[in-house]
């Protein structure tokens, strides 16, 4: 029986945060521009 338990590699690792991490910042700056419209 063979054992297959590769693990993740960095690269997939990276791809995965930026896959979630760009849109995530992208809402969070656009959302502190609109804040900053309130206080002007």
């Amino acid at each position: 029986m063979e054992n297959n338990t590769q693990g993740t590699t960095t690269l997939q690792l990276v791809l995965a945060w930026g896959f979630v991490g760009i849109p995530l910042v992208w809402g969070v700056f656009q959302t502190l521009l609109n804040a900053l419209k309130l206080f002007q």
